[in-house]
């Protein structure tokens, strides 16, 4: 496969996947703002940094306000992050590649980008947006369930996980790393009434849960959230299980091409730190500083995996 046809099928799961990962960071970061003082400013300042768009953001307004933050990450075509903007890359991509993808994908995405232009507009009221969250995520797994449901199991697949995964490991880790600490409580005991809001928000925000409710049948607790989210092999969107995705799909491509490439290592080592974890010594070391190398490596395995198969060529 040409490396600009890698690229192209990579990039266009990554923004798919971004498109929904923004639409769930936004309906949770509306939900606490509502329970928090201060017109949810520090909400949405960690739903910026959780978005990895806050200094893009602050260049163009300046403060922090919950009708210009939602325009921003939803609708912004400046924002390469945001949801339109992520509409409009994926189908780009994926107009690119046209005889790669079968016409269900094609269908699916095309259909979403123009639907897309009549349901998201500048300052909408607040009881519009969460079906229009809704929409994003259903849109998105549509894609997804095309995907699987049709395509061949080959090359194509392969980069179509790779971008899917890494980016769904990504927003994950910056989730946990930011949330982790903007969100405990201040002035009541863990457990109170507040604090079970917001990490039920948190994990809403990677549909975790009542799964979660199913494997914990406590209140939330950071540290079991946190194993929940990171170690956890049942969990689809936690970071093992998204690393044990992107190790398949790198082996996948091993066999395709008859060769093993230096990025399936740096993934099967990232896994089996993951297997082998225990969240006592993750704490006892620092989350955030495991989380932060986490988002180092994660971004070095994208790298490498851009420069073994060419992408930019």
């Amino acid at each position: 496969m040409l490396g600009r046809t890698a690229n192209d099928l990579y990039w266009m799961a990554r923004y798919v996947e971004r498109a929904e990962n923004m639409a769930r960071l936004l309906e949770v970061g509306q939900r606490l703002s509502l329970l928090t003082h201060e017109s949810g400013h520090s909400e949405w300042r960690s739903t910026l940094r959780s978005a990895g768009c806050e200094e893009g953001y602050l260049t163009k307004h300046g403060a922090y306000e919950s009708d210009k933050v939602i325009e921003f990450l939803l609708l912004d075509r400046n924002n390469p992050s945001s949801v339109c903007s992520c509409f409009d890359t994926a189908r780009r991509n994926a107009r690119a590649q046209r005889t790669a993808i079968t016409r269900e994908m094609w269908e699916s995405l095309n259909t979403a980008w123009i639907e897309l232009a009549s349901r998201a507009r500048p300052w909408m009221k607040a009881n519009e947006l969460p079906p229009l969250f809704d929409w994003v995520r259903d849109r998105s797994a549509l894609f997804r369930g095309a995907f699987l449901n049709t395509i061949l199991r080959n090359d194509t697949f392969f980069f179509t996980q790779l971008g899917t995964f890494l980016e769904r490991a990504d927003n994950t880790a910056r989730i946990l790393d930011v949330k982790y600490y903007v969100l405990l409580p201040q002035n009541e005991l863990v457990g109170g009434g507040v604090d079970s809001a917001q990490w039920a928000a948190i994990l809403r925000s990677v549909s975790a849960h009542r799964s979660f409710r199913w494997v914990y049948r406590d209140t939330f607790k950071p540290w079991h959230i946190a194993e929940f989210l990171m170690l956890s092999s049942e969990m689809p969107r936690s970071l093992r299980s998204c690393y044990a995705e992107i190790t398949g799909a790198l082996a996948g491509l091993a066999d395709h091409y008859g060769q093993t490439p230096s990025c399936l290592e740096l993934a099967q080592r990232t896994l089996k730190t993951l297997e082998h974890g225990e969240m006592t010594a993750i704490f006892q070391s620092g989350l955030h500083e495991f989380l932060s190398d986490f988002i180092s490596n994660n971004n070095r395995l994208a790298n490498e995996i851009a420069a073994t198969y060419h992408f930019n060529d």
